[in-house]
């Protein structure tokens, strides 16, 4: 038994252009999906804990795949659970926390982080893995992993974990350089109120609008198709918990948060957890669930010159990221039957579609593109998953919506068109990670 996760490495993961296509192309397949329930805040009882719901989304993997917790043999997990409330110092671990699960090293590991260390030591039926994998920051990135992991033989049959908490408290305020009545160094540029990339999205936003003779007022329609889209996801925050439709006038309406991204441009903490199952293109003709095959995958790390990124920085590694997931995958924009890029600022979301140049859209283009039938009965549905926007803030949404599409399972959210190939990924245009999802190996 493996406790101990290594980091991945760079060689790991598909950075350039040049590559061709990826030697393990339709050779590794997603087989199971789990997830947990929802909520808005963790109410600090044992069982519904990150790590608590961490184990029941694996559990729900396992069972979804149809495999033995003994087949798994490889664990890749995002170790950060946190929405941006610190745990205050002084104050006591839940006793009835304490006195379920196992501890580590770290007394809040299971509640403030997840280690492979507190999985293992509360997962004993996980008796067979050996390989461990930390991919930090985001779902996106283990999946990559994981993805890489597989075709490489580092491990045949792999979890890919990803856990949310969320404390009370006001979302990122109250630590860091958030804490303080002023920020000093690049952070009084980059991370105004604490709303750091909601304030570099809007920046870049209004510089796209200016140059393209757009405006705010044309994401509503893009918005609200989301929403819908999320309230058809029974595992999402808003369907459980907020079945409210959204209209455009109250997207219109909202509130700005950093001018021009207003409240619904926003997406919401949630708790919440979801585990993959990852295995072999041969394995998976066995499985329980349809495979759904991966073609390629991608990082794209920022190059900024500054300390801000600027629009055309911002436009160019989008570009960057659609020419590399293409080359790699051996298709192009014509093949794709859906999108699922990021948008846990919705004012992202233009910048990865016109990089993937999603249904022939050029860059500038994107906003017009919305006013047209972007549903799922539509030609070309965007963001069918209704992703952060419309299900809670996760960054896994538009990824298990992907899988689900493919397989004939997304339920009332099921594209109307023959569901082939998708694109999902996250998160910010200039760093990112991304996959490339089909129906079939070839």
């Amino acid at each position: 038994m493996v406790t101990q996760a290594q980091m991945a490495p760079d060689s790991i993961y598909r950075s350039t252009e040049g590559l061709g296509v990826w030697e393990h192309r339709g050779k590794v397949a997603a087989v199971g999906v789990g997830v947990s329930p929802t909520a808005r805040r963790w109410d600090e009882t044992a069982d519904t804990s990150v790590g608590a719901w961490t184990i029941l989304a694996i559990r729900r993997a396992i069972e979804d795949a149809g495999v033995t917790p003994d087949q798994v043999d490889g664990l890749v997990l995002t170790p950060e659970t946190s929405t941006g409330s610190p745990w205050p110092a002084d104050k006591p671990i839940p006793q009835d926390f304490l006195d379920t699960y196992e501890s580590t090293d770290d007394p809040m590991d299971g509640i403030a982080k997840l280690s492979s260390d507190w999985i293992l030591k509360n997962m004993p039926e996980l008796t067979n893995v050996k390989f461990v994998m930390y991919a930090p920051i985001c779902m996106s990135n283990a999946l990559v992993v994981a993805a890489q992991a597989v075709g490489d033989g580092m491990t045949n049959t792999c979890l890919v974990v990803r856990g949310w908490h969320n404390f009370g408290g006001r979302y990122y305020v109250g630590q860091g350089d958030a804490a303080g009545n002023t920020i000093a160094g690049p952070g009084k540029w980059q991370g105004l109120w604490g709303t750091v990339a909601c304030y570099t999205t809007a920046m870049i936003f209004e510089a796209y609008c200016r140059k393209y003779g757009k405006s705010h007022d044309m994401m509503a329609k893009f918005v609200v198709e989301e929403k819908r889209n999320g309230l058809l996801f029974p595992e999402g925050f808003w369907a459980q918990h907020r079945p409210e439709p959204l209209s455009v006038e109250d997207y219109l309406a909202a509130r700005w948060i950093a001018k021009p991204a207003n409240l619904f441009d926003n997406d919401l903490p949630i708790c919440v957890s979801a585990a993959f199952v990852f295995t072999t293109a041969e394995r998976a003709k066995d499985m329980k669930q349809k495979p759904v095959y991966i073609l390629n995958h991608n990082r794209t790390l920022p190059a900024a010159r500054s300390v801000v990124p600027t629009l055309e920085e911002w436009q160019d590694a989008a570009d960057f990221t659609g020419r590399k997931l293409y080359e790699g995958a051996g298709i192009g924009p014509s093949d794709l039957s859906f999108e699922n890029m990021y948008d846990g600022f919705t004012l992202f979301h233009q910048f990865h579609l016109e990089g993937l140049r999603f249904a022939g859209v050029q860059r500038g283009e994107a906003l017009d593109f919305y006013q047209t039938d972007i549903s799922i009965e539509g030609p070309n549905p965007a963001s069918p998953s209704g992703g952060n926007a419309g299900a809670g803030r996760t960054r896994f949404w538009l990824h298990i919506d992907s899988v689900q599409q493919l397989q004939g399972r997304a339920g009332a959210r099921q594209i109307r068109k023959p569901a082939e190939i998708g694109i999902s990924g996250a998160f910010m245009p200039d760093f990112s990670y991304s996959v490339v999802w089909s129906a079939n190996p070839d």
